[in-house]
């Protein structure tokens, strides 16, 4: 189950690279949530999985960066980009042979946090932030000059500021995470989705080169079409016997994704098909009751925590949800 909540990790965070990439934003409001829930639920990030999630944290924020009203920190002064700033941060300790673009990108997000707050005419909240960026050390000390100038200039439209702007944060922010992926291909996922299928002896050779083979036709993001084979491959034997931590809905759409369903029918057919008679199964008190106990001991909404520590007969997450907002009604 451990392997498996990896697998669909690193699976999120690199459709969330692709969709903020190609600026499919619809696409990417919903991976992030994705990745986000299951980044909550880690009591600490695997150490095989901290640029991953990082670079995904990063993604989150960045994407927010122009609204100010949005909040990651309980600081409510700390805005989405500088909250992101802190993620650059932890990134670039992880990552060192990328220096120069670590500083263009680093420059870029220190710019454009005070740009927002002056587009937004919070002229006191931007020099406020220049001084919790900026350390005293000689390398910071032209450009905190320069932003301690144009802050008290109250012009956010300054040379400097356009051409360094949010857009071109972005553009070297896509750059970055073709980078990335292209240094990650061979990755913990690949490498543990193997070793999973030779266990049970379920065909390793044969896995490796249909991946090998549909990667041939989709070169530029051949990652995600390998993750979707391996997580396909292996949930159609495992999911429902070991009740692995994944929504039906996401499993059907890898299936959906290696068998070419291509309509509505089809997908909720293959969704029935996966649920079984789960769906039929009837609460009992005693599962209402571990339920119930699980909310007090954990809070709503930590589904997984209380799903993994209460004794419940062939549910999952989203059932246990889905419960409780039937308990709710009722009572």
């Amino acid at each position: 189950e451990a392997v498996a909540a990896d697998w669909m990790l690193e699976f999120a965070c690199y459709c969330v690279y692709r969709h903020f990439t190609e600026g499919c934003a619809a696409e990417f409001r919903r991976w992030k949530g994705v990745a986000q829930a299951l980044i909550n639920g880690l009591s600490s990030i695997p150490a095989h999985q901290k640029k991953m999630v990082y670079l995904c944290q990063l993604l989150i924020r960045i994407a927010k960066g122009k609204n100010l009203e949005c909040h990651f920190e309980n600081d409510r002064r700390i805005s989405p980009l500088e909250s992101a700033l802190s993620f650059w941060t932890l990134l670039e300790r992880e990552e060192v042979k990328l220096e120069q673009v670590h500083e263009d990108i680093r420059r870029l997000i220190q710019i454009q946090i005070v740009a927002v707050l002056m587009e937004n005419g919070y002229f006191k909240e931007a020099a406020e932030v220049l001084e919790r960026l900026f350390t005293d050390s000689e390398s910071d000390k032209p450009l905190r000059v320069k932003l301690a100038t144009i802050i008290k200039s109250k012009d956010p439209y300054v040379p400097l500021l356009q051409s360094f702007s949010y857009n071109l944060l972005i553009s070297k922010l896509k750059s970055y995470i073709q980078l990335f992926v292209k240094e990650n291909e061979t990755n913990f996922l690949i490498q543990a989705a193997t070793k999973q299928v030779e266990s049970k002896g379920l065909g390793a050779k044969a896995l490796q080169n249909r991946t090998v083979n549909i990667c041939k036709s989709d070169k530029k993001w051949n990652l995600e079409t390998e993750l979707r084979f391996v997580l396909s491959f292996i949930l159609l034997r495992d999911m429902l016997g070991q009740q692995i931590e994944l929504e039906i809905d996401l499993v059907c759409m890898y299936i959906n994704c290696l068998l070419g369903l291509d309509s509505l029918h089809n997908v909720e057919k293959t969704r029935d098909t996966l649920a079984g008679g789960r769906r039929r199964q009837r609460w009992t008190y005693k599962e209402d009751l571990k339920l119930k106990s699980g909310i007090k001991e954990f809070g709503v909404g930590n589904w997984t925590k209380i799903l993994v520590n209460g004794d419940f007969n062939n549910r999952t997450s989203v059932m246990l949800k889905d419960r409780w907002r039937t308990l709710c009604r009722t009572e």
